[in-house]
């Protein structure tokens, strides 16, 4: 008998600002992506839009001000994850390429729903499914190929790092 698998629904939109063979991603600190590097973004506030949430998301979690230089597109992502009666996360990302305009890297302010504990550089050899999150390493793609793919991206062995 298969068991039903019961879907908590995330949707968020992500920046990927590269320098070089870089990314710029943040230290996560809650969620099911806790404990890895995730993309700078997260979840949009009571009637607030794509690219107000994707700005103000950035510099919560980074320090840095941000323009939008485009939206490269939505992708979805599937895992185990147990929080509350759920069983398992449907991720649902929107990705945006990013600009530096201003501010400076630092560590973020913490507070209720903060779960950055700041920004810092990666390479592409230097992630993995034990250290980052699935956006960083499909962000890692997209810089590659230029392409997102149609998704889901589904990982039936997803672990959480408490």
């Amino acid at each position: 008998m298969m068991e039903t698998k019961n879907y908590h629904r995330a949707f968020g939109v992500y920046g990927l600002y590269g320098v070089d063979d870089q990314l710029l991603v943040i230290n996560k600190n809650g969620g099911p992506y806790i404990n890895r590097y995730d993309l700078p973004g997260g979840s949009l506030e009571e009637g607030e839009s794509l690219s107000t949430a994707m700005k103000r998301e950035f510099k919560e979690e980074t320090g840095i001000e941000i323009e939008i230089e485009k939206n490269i597109g939505l992708i979805d992502f599937k895992f185990p994850s147990s929080w509350r009666d759920f069983t398992d996360v449907h991720h649902i990302a929107g990705f945006y390429v990013v600009n530096k305009i201003g501010g400076e890297l630092r560590v973020p302010k913490q507070f209720e729903g903060q779960d950055s504990l700041g920004a810092l550089w990666v390479s592409e050899q230097g992630v993995s499914l034990n250290n980052a999150s699935p956006l960083v390493l499909k962000a890692f793609e997209w810089l590659r190929t230029k392409e997102l793919g149609v998704g889901p991206v589904s990982y039936e062995e997803w672990q959480v790092l408490n």
